[in-house]
């Protein structure tokens, strides 16, 4: 298996390629803009588990540079994991638009850009599987972090969209809903600690979903439970309520 991590920098990333390494012997292509960092994670993965392991170039925002970068991919993957993506609360973003636009273009449009033309390949191959790791805050807006929310939101339907198409030629897209996680990410905000995954855990889940082909997995599981609740909540009262 030769996987292509996009967002490679991340740590949610940075576990799932170990997790594949270790139970698949997967090939792992690390995928994000800070090379040296990149590199030495290649680096540890090479070493641990005695697997293929590079690092390559990758802006999400580049949207011109994705043909390219995609072409440069060689041998091409059997998966793809798009696991880039920025959080912001609402107060960061406030009514500054162009910092509204950069959090959309990085969690949606780029993700839009680059799926779109592994989708093609993969469509065209009839082989390959795509995991895309969005947000629980997808699947209802809150007003401590609407646009973050709106975002994942419409990487959601996305990934959706894309399941239902590249079914009917073999190809398995999976969509990953993380709760809090304990990342670089996060590290600023104040996370309840039994409600927080790690890394690892999330790793874990994404394949374990992946050996299970599911369409959708939330991670820890008891976020199914705990957006289910949220999104039966009546929105006369939702709205009312402080989250």
């Amino acid at each position: 298996m030769r996987l292509l991590i996009l967002g490679g920098n991340s740590d949610i990333a940075l576990a799932t390629a170990r997790v594949f390494a270790r139970e698949e012997r997967a090939d792992v292509v690390l995928a994000s803009r800070d090379m040296e960092v990149l590199e030495k994670r290649a680096a540890d993965i090479r070493l641990r588990y005695r697997v293929r392991a590079e690092s390559v170039y990758f802006d999400a925002c580049d949207y011109e540079s994705h043909p390219a970068f995609y072409a440069g991919v060689t041998p091409k993957p059997d998966g793809v994991v798009l696991a880039f993506g920025t959080y912001a609360e609402q107060s960061d973003v406030g009514d500054d638009f162009e910092k509204g636009r950069q959090l959309i273009d990085t969690n949606f449009t780029g993700a839009v850009s680059i799926l779109g033309i592994v989708a093609s390949d993969f469509e065209r191959r009839g082989h390959g599987f795509i995991i895309g790791i969005g947000s629980v805050a997808g699947l209802r807006g809150r007003q401590s972090n609407y646009l973050y929310g709106a975002s994942k939101a419409g990487l959601g339907v996305y990934l959706a969209g894309l399941r239902n198409r590249l079914s009917k030629c073999g190809v398995h897209v999976m969509t990953v809903l993380p709760g809090f996680v304990r990342t670089k990410m996060t590290e600023a905000l104040d996370l309840p600690g039994a409600l927080t995954a790690s890394p690892e855990d999330v790793a874990a889940d994404i394949y374990r979903g992946f050996c299970k082909r599911k369409n959708t997995i939330y991670s820890k599981w008891f976020w199914r439970i705990i957006m289910g609740m949220i999104r039966v909540t009546p929105e006369p009262i939702f709205k009312r309520l402080t989250m």
